[in-house]
């Protein structure tokens, strides 16, 4: 089997996108920004930013409506049947986890609207309002959200949500430690969920495997030695791709060894970027070819742009800088 080679893009950079804690969603090839702050502990907006690819890109907003969601960051998103759907983050004037009941945000590009679809269930029977959650689509129907940061604490449980039906099904819970700033995502009718941090140190070495028919979660444990396979880290990235017709894994960035300031400060930024193979459970660590390369950061987003590539954009730099440049990996 041929190496994979990989390419960086630099596609487009402004002010009005700096912010970290924000979601990124891919539809159709066109890339949305929600959310996120500028400043610490302050929304920067409730505005949908808009980056069409090309050349040259283009860059275009949607302001916020009355139906918009209020702003917000750490929040986490899925997109799933040409729409987006997020649910719950931090806002407010106390920073504080935003509660609406369960209920999960849609955005429908092809209407240029937000909806709240509230769920067709005992509402003591739906997930805790939480940030520095995360969020995967199945495909088909279902939305999981898996752990993050309630009021107080971490979390490590995992719920499905149905578009179709509005209800929330609680799903057997991840292998502990409970954790904020980890990854999920769905690949080949498996969910992989691997980093994080516990509240005392970045979570590495394993990756967490859920198989929705059984119920189960079983784990591949690796050496997170930065050689064999990724180090170990937190608010990160994870995203499926598919090269040469097979199924990899996508990790990148992240931070390492946390500023005791939270997340109002900056520990120590990652910049490589591996991929691990479902089937053999083998790292490969990536040197993209060029002289162009995103710098080091945490608490970025990033999706699929195509089957074989990946959009990152902005997040927190090592110098405690928000980040408004948005780039494209290209793997062959």
């Amino acid at each position: 089997m041929a190496a994979i080679q990989a390419k960086w893009t630099k596609v487009v950079e402004a002010e009005i996108l700096q912010r970290s804690s924000q979601i990124v969603s891919v539809i159709d090839k066109q890339i949305y920004i929600f959310g996120g702050e500028l400043r610490p502990r302050e929304p920067r907006d409730n505005d949908i930013h808009l980056v069409s690819p090309g050349n040259p890109a283009t860059l275009s907003a949607k302001p916020s409506t009355d139906q918009s969601p209020s702003p917000r960051v750490g929040t986490a998103s899925a997109t799933l049947n040409g729409k987006i759907y997020l649910f719950s983050g931090r806002g407010g004037t106390a920073m504080a986890p935003i509660e609406e009941s369960g209920a999960m945000w849609e955005f429908d590009p092809s209407a240029d609207e937000w909806s709240l679809l509230a769920p067709q269930t005992n509402p003591t029977s739906v997930p805790a309002a939480r940030s520095y959650h995360c969020a995967a689509g199945d495909g088909k129907d279902t939305v999981f959200i898996h752990a993050g940061c309630p009021e107080s604490g971490r979390l490590s449980d995992l719920w499905a949500f149905s578009v179709s039906q509005k209800t929330w099904t609680e799903l057997a819970p991840a292998p502990d430690p409970p954790r904020g700033g980890t990854s999920i995502a769905f690949a080949g009718d498996r969910l992989y969920r691997m980093n994080g941090f516990d509240g005392k140190q970045e979570q590495g070495g394993r990756v967490d495997v859920y198989e929705p028919g059984a119920n189960v979660w079983s784990s591949h444990e690796f050496v997170a030695d930065g050689v064999a396979g990724p180090s170990a880290r937190s608010v990160a990235a994870l995203v499926p791709v598919v090269v040469s017709g097979r199924v990899y894994l996508v990790t990148l960035f992240g931070e390492r060894d946390p500023s005791s300031l939270g997340h109002q400060g900056a520990g120590k930024m990652l910049g490589d970027v591996w991929v691990f193979d479902v089937e053999t459970k083998l790292w490969t660590k990536i040197e993209a070819q060029g002289d162009e390369s995103p710098a080091p950061r945490g608490w970025f987003d990033a999706d699929v742009l195509d089957a074989d590539s990946v959009v990152v954009h902005g997040g927190l730099g090592e110098s405690n800088d928000r980040l408004g440049d948005l780039w494209t990996l290209q793997l062959f």
